[in-house]
């Protein structure tokens, strides 16, 4: 039942937050563990984006592929990812952009998980759990690189 949360200011805006976080196909380019990422389904209705995504992660001699049903809400600034299938029992995660006074914007990042397996649990957890803290300083990078 790892979890782990953090809200970290940036100097970019919102949006341009929230599109650095919604392009999942790029995901391999930057971050860590990712290996690959395919969109297997896209739907547009009412301001928000729904995607159902194949993600592989590996470390070493392990890999792992799990499906996700991501959740654009770009009015509400929030992207909302849910657990469908694959090595975990749930997963939860959430970013959400926030405005900040003087420019720039807080981006919070929440994600709660569990592997089915206690193996693969033992295996991979403390990974996962670095690399999850890992996502925020990844994404940070990302936009400095393509935003400055």
């Amino acid at each position: 039942m790892p979890q782990f949360e953090t809200h970290r200011p940036v100097p970019h805006t919102p949006d341009q937050m929230f599109d650095l976080v919604a392009d999942v196909e790029r995901y391999p380019q930057f971050l860590p563990l990712c290996e690959a990422l395919s969109v297997k389904n896209r739907k547009e209705r009412d301001g928000k984006e729904l995607l159902i995504a194949d993600m592989t992660v590996g470390y070493k001699a392990i890999r792992e592929t799990f499906t996700t049903q991501v959740l654009l809400n770009r009015p509400e600034r929030v992207i909302d990812v849910k657990y469908i299938d694959g090595p975990f029992r749930y997963l939860d995660n959430r970013w959400r952009f926030v405005e900040a006074d003087g420019g720039g914007c807080t981006v919070d990042f929440f994600i709660d998980y569990e592997f089915k397996s206690r193996i693969l649990g033992a295996l991979m957890g403390s990974m996962f759990d670095r690399a999850f803290r890992m996502f925020t300083d990844a994404f940070e990078k990302r936009a400095t690189t393509i935003y400055s």
